[in-house]
């Protein structure tokens, strides 16, 4: 049974900003979560503060759910280059929130992956010592395929992963495979799922429905095809995490049937 994060946009972004984050961690919980998923996008600014992070991390911690740090902040900007200080901002963020994971977009990768930097940034970032002045290794990294051209498209992903191995950095970040994004930019979802499993730490579940820009997330069936065959084709040990939006009228029901339904998947 595959660990399940609820992304707290799946109860509702008005919810979400009405009530803050801590709010929804106990429904997380009983529906049988092991992890919350914070959205940045979902913050106001004095919520994403060091010490505001800290509280929200222990309310989290108290539930008994590890934390994920998404930020729509991309780790390359739209010239190519690496955005040193939107990775910094990220990881800070996810440090102070006791986060498992720091997710970003990928953004304008065009092939040079400045390995070497990116590594060695990592390293004094994972170096940095925390609020009990003990080093720790801090947050993974984890980039995710968006719903934008730029950012989403598969040969963007194997080319990062294949420069950071041809410049002596494998594996010092790893993909957030969202199943669903892939219909946004027109990728094969499969075809990108057996290509990139290898870097694959953390998936996000979604269905999606309508055509060309007027797409939509989507909860799946409990047959749906394409995202048992993507799950299928990915690693079965890393965490799964519920994108979709729940039903306003059933939030509980919902949250409990899908946490169960992806576990199991």
């Amino acid at each position: 049974m595959a660990e399940v994060a609820i992304v707290a946009s799946a109860f509702g972004a008005q919810a979400i900003w009405r009530d803050g984050h801590a709010a929804w961690s106990r429904p997380a919980r009983r529906a049988g979560a092991q992890a919350f998923e914070v959205r940045r996008e979902l913050m106001h600014d004095a919520d994403a503060q060091p010490d505001a992070l800290r509280a929200l991390g222990t309310a989290l911690a108290g539930e008994g759910l590890w934390r994920v740090w998404s930020t729509p902040d991309a780790l390359y900007d739209e010239n190519g280059a690496l955005d040193e200080a939107a990775l910094r901002t990220a990881v800070a963020a996810g440090r102070a929130l006791g986060a498992r994971f720091v997710k970003l977009q990928l953004g304008g990768f065009a092939g040079d992956a400045h390995a070497a930097r990116l590594a060695a940034l990592l390293e004094a970032l994972r170096a940095r010592t925390g609020d009990t002045g003990e080093a720790g290794d801090g947050p993974r990294v984890v980039v995710e395929n968006g719903q934008l051209e730029q950012g989403g498209k598969l040969g963007q992903f194997t080319g990062l992963f294949n420069a950071l191995r041809a410049g002596g950095a494998p594996g010092v970040i790893g993909m957030t495979f969202d199943i669903g994004n892939w219909q946004w930019p027109g990728e094969p979802p499969l075809l990108a799922a057996a290509a990139l499993a290898p870097f694959v730490e953390y998936i996000h579940c979604k269905a999606v429905v309508g055509e060309g820009a007027r797409r939509f997330a989507a909860a799946p069936h409990d047959d749906d095809a394409l995202c048992r065959a993507a799950l299928a084709l990915l690693p079965t040990h890393v965490p799964r995490g519920i994108e979709f939006p729940f039903d306003p009228a059933r939030v509980d029901r919902d949250a409990a049937h899908y946490v169960e339904w992806l576990a199991a998947a």
